[in-house]
Order: structure tokens, then sequence, then C-alpha cells
């Protein structure tokens, strides 16, 4: 599932629940160790910091996650609540005449209760002798947030359909909301939500569309990478690097060939996971005239060579070391990996996405004249 419809969807609690508490509750923990820096500014700094939410692994840019993975990252982000709890007790005890004391308890609560909303049992007690969980008062929405709420409900109905029939029920919901909140940049934002779930040609018209509309800049930003991204269909790709091994490899020499641009990581589970049948594709049919170009967003090279040895994978492998900065991330607008794109013979990208049936795309494409 894309990572901003996931977003999306935990924002309109939509996410399933964990499944049960992970501990009994306990009496509230003695103060721990001292934890934070002596120097009561650097330890507000390391408190903010902890009690900022962990983000939705990258994988699940790609593929949706399981039940189970859900509720692996609630535990995590449970247990890292918790951890952030006891920071702000351990600041406002070392530091209680500090202007943050005041906060860091607040913040304490807010915490603890996010940990125990998220199934963590044993963190009940030190809630109750911290307060209880803050009651903040019910947030009022407004008709068109209360409206796209409904819609994201209504296109998840569509599940066991497939993702693309969840976004396109978002985008026709969306598309009435249009009529009635002409306006509202939430609606622009909620059409960029379903563009990467659409066919290029119908994400590109989106895209156009949004950011010529009369709406927050930053929206406008987001549509005009998308465009960007879309527009490169069907054109020569600018791409070549000196690779891992010294050679010297651009995409523009291999005219007459197929070349798959494979972004990956290796700490990327569904990329890794592809890598078996992106060699059985390049062992079959690399003596017909199919290349691959790795664009690695690892950031140690070491264990970069190392994978690429193990896993017997002899195409080249672009590295800088700087992960999602790096240098093709940027020029071509990868938010999201595995990302694999094809350029066929005559040097044009004619495929985003490789991954479905990445054999047969690859043989329509040699076939050509």
């Amino acid at each position: 599932m894309n990572v901003r419809m996931l977003s999306l969807l935990a924002a309109l609690g939509l996410l399933a629940p964990a499944a049960g508490p992970m501990a009994r509750a306990q009496a509230p923990a003695k103060p721990a160790a001292k934890t934070l820096p002596e120097d009561a500014e650097a330890a507000w700094k390391e408190v903010t910091k902890a009690m900022t939410p962990p983000a939705p692994p990258v994988e699940w840019n790609q593929n949706k996650p399981t039940e189970e993975q859900i509720n692996q990252f609630k535990a995590s982000m449970a247990k890292a609540a918790g951890a952030a709890a006891d920071k702000a007790r351990e600041f406002y005890e070392r530091f209680p005449k500090h202007e943050k004391a005041g906060e860091a308890k607040d913040g304490e609560r807010r915490m603890l209760s996010a940990a125990v909303n998220l199934g963590d049992a044993s963190r009940e007690a030190a809630l109750k002798a911290a307060g209880g969980s803050p009651q903040p008062p019910e947030p009022k929405l407004e008709p068109v947030q209360q409206k796209l709420q409904e819609a994201a409900r209504a296109a998840m109905s569509k599940q066991a359909e497939g993702l693309p029939a969840v976004f396109a029920e978002f985008e026709k919901s969306i598309r009435g909301l249009q009529k009635e909140f002409p306006d509202r940049p939430e609606i622009y934002a909620a059409l960029l939500e379903v563009c990467e779930g659409l066919p290029p040609e119908k994400a590109l018209a989106i895209a156009k569309e949004v950011e010529e509309a009369k709406t927050e800049p930053g929206i406008k930003q987001q549509a005009s990478t998308f465009r960007k991204k879309y527009e490169r269909l069907g054109k020569p790709i600018d791409l070549s690097f000196t690779a891992t091994d010294g050679t010297k490899v651009s995409v523009a020499d291999m005219k007459g060939k197929v070349v798959l641009v494979d972004f990956w990581a290796t700490w990327c589970g569904p990329c890794v996971k592809e890598i078996p049948n992106v060699k059985k594709a390049y062992e079959t049919l690399h003596p017909k005239g199919f290349e691959i170009v790795g664009i690695s967003f690892d950031e140690d090279k070491e264990a970069l060579l190392s994978f690429i040895k193990k896993k017997e994978m002899p195409w080249p492998q672009f590295f800088d070391g700087k992960g999602w900065q790096n240098q093709f991330a940027g020029q071509f607008g990868i938010q999201a990996i595995p990302a694999m794109w094809l350029i066929d013979k005559k040097g044009h990208l004619r495929e985003f996405n490789a991954r479905e049936d990445l054999v047969g795309k690859v043989e329509k494409l040699l076939a050509e004249k």
C-alpha cells in the first residue's frame, strides 16, 4: 500500500487495532537511571526528539502490510512512546525549575497514554500515577473533512477487489466532493493521494490539473513532481554513472537493448524479495539483449558489495552512499522502492512498474522493431 494512502487511513483511524495487550499491568517503575545529558537545553532537545513518532516502514510504499506487520509496527510505536515518557519524566525530575518542566509532565502523560492505547498494558499503572490520559476535546471536523473521511472508508471497502479498485473508488468520491468544495486544498491533496494508484495517463492528467489549480504552494509543488515523473514516459532517460566495479555506465549507449533500471536497497524487504525474479529474467533474456542497471539506496558500500556477491548479481550498480538523498532519487522523483523502470530499444522510458510480469514485459519490448 502506498505510504501516503496508509498515512491518510491512519489519520482517519482506519487501521486495524493492535491484537490485544502486550503485557500485564505492573506497578509504576522506579525512576530510571540517568539517560539525558547534564545540560538542560540538550536534554530537552533529546526529549522532544524522543516524543516524535516513528515513520511507517519504507517497504510499505509498495507492498500492503499484513495485519501482523501492522501490529508489530504498533508494538514498536508503543515501546518508543514508553521510552519517550521515561525521558520526559527524567527531565522534569532532574530539572524541576526549568521552563519546560510543565511541558515535560504533559508529554509524559501523552506518551504513556499513547503506549497504553497502542496495547502496552504494562504502562497502565504509570499512566494512572501520572494523572491518567489527557482528555482533549473531541475534534470538530469541518464538513469537507468529514466527507473525505467517509470517502476513504468507502474506498477501503473495495480492498477485496484490489488496490486499483480502492484508488478508483476514492477518486470517484473526491470528484463528487470537488463540485461541492471547489476551493478547498484538502480536495487537491486527496487527488494527489490517488495519483500513483491510477494508470500513468490518468495520473499525469490529475497532476497537471492540481498543478494549475488555485491551491496551496506545497500541494502544487507535489503535483509538479508527479507531472515531471509521468512526462518522462516515452522519452529518453539521461542516466550515466561510474559503477561500484569502476565501469562506466550510460543508458544512452545501450540503444538496441531493453534495459531495466532497478531502484532498490539491501534493507528493502520487497526489493530483496524481487531479486530471484529479476535474476531469472536476466538469465533467460540477457542473451537476447536484456540489460539491468541497479540504483542502490544503500549507505554502506561494503555491505552492498557483500550482498551483491552473495546473491550473484552481475549487473552494474550505482552507489553514492546518500540513501534517499542519492543523485537519481532527486533527479527522477523516486519516493518509494522497489521502483523498476523499463527502457525500450530506442532508449525511451516505457514502464514505471515492471515488477508484475517482468519477463513478459521485457519479451514484448524485445520483439519491437
